[in-house]
C-alpha cells in the first residue's frame, strides 16, 4: 500500500465539489422532506392524542347518557307500577261500589218481594177471615159452637202455613 498524493488531491477535491453541491442542492431538500416528515409524524401524534381524548369524552358521554337513560327507565318502571297499583286500587274500588251496589239492588228486591208477599198474605188473611166468618154465620150456632169453629179454623190456618214451607 502506497500513498498516491495525486489520487488523494483529486479524491479530496471530488469531495469537496461533491459536497458542496450536495450541501447547497440536495442536503436543502433532504432535510426539508426530513422535517416534512417529521412535522407530520409530530401533527399525527398530536392528532392521535386529540382523537383518544376525543374518543375518552365521547365515551365518558356515552356512559353519563347511559346512565341517564338507565335512570329514565327505572323512573318510568317506577312509574308504570304505580299507575299499575292506582289502577288496580281503581279497579277493586269499582268493584268493591258494583258489588254494593248489587246487594242494594238485592235488598230493595228482596224487601219488595216481602211486601208484596205480606200483602199476598194479608189478602189471604182477610179471605179466609171472610170465609171463616161465613161459616160461622152459615151454622150460626150458640157462642161455645162458635168458639169451638173458630179454634178449629185457626188450627187449620196454623197447619196450613207450615205445609206450604
Amino acid at each position: 500500500m502506497s500513498i498516491q498524493i495525486n489520487l488523494m488531491f483529486w479524491t479530496l477535491v471530488i469531495f469537496l465539489v461533491l459536497f458542496w453541491i450536495l450541501r447547497k442542492y440536495a442536503f436543502p431538500a433532504i432535510l426539508s422532506s426530513v422535517e416534512a416528515r417529521e412535522k407530520a409524524l409530530e401533527e399525527a401524534i398530536d392528532s392521535a392524542k386529540r382523537d383518544r381524548e376525543e374518543a375518552a369524552r365521547l365515551l365518558a358521554e356515552h356512559r353519563t347518557q347511559i346512565e341517564g337513560a338507565r335512570d329514565d327507565a327505572q323512573k318510568l318502571i317506577a312509574e308504570a307500577r304505580a299507575v299499575a297499583e292506582k289502577m288496580r286500587g281503581d279497579l277493586l274500588e269499582k268493584t268493591r261500589q258494583d258489588q254494593q251496589e248489587m246487594i242494594e239492588r238485592a235488598r230493595r228486591e228482596i224487601q219488595v218481594e216481602r211486601d208484596k208477599a205480606i200483602a199476598q198474605l194479608r189478602r189471604e188473611a182477610v179471605e179466609l177471615a171472610i170465609a171463616g166468618a161465613s161459616k160461622v154465620i152459615e151454622q150460626n150456632l150458640d157462642s161455645a159452637d162458635n168458639r169451638k169453629l173458630v179454634e178449629t179454623f185457626l188450627s187449620s190456618l196454623e197447619t196450613q202455613p207450615s205445609d206450604a214451607r
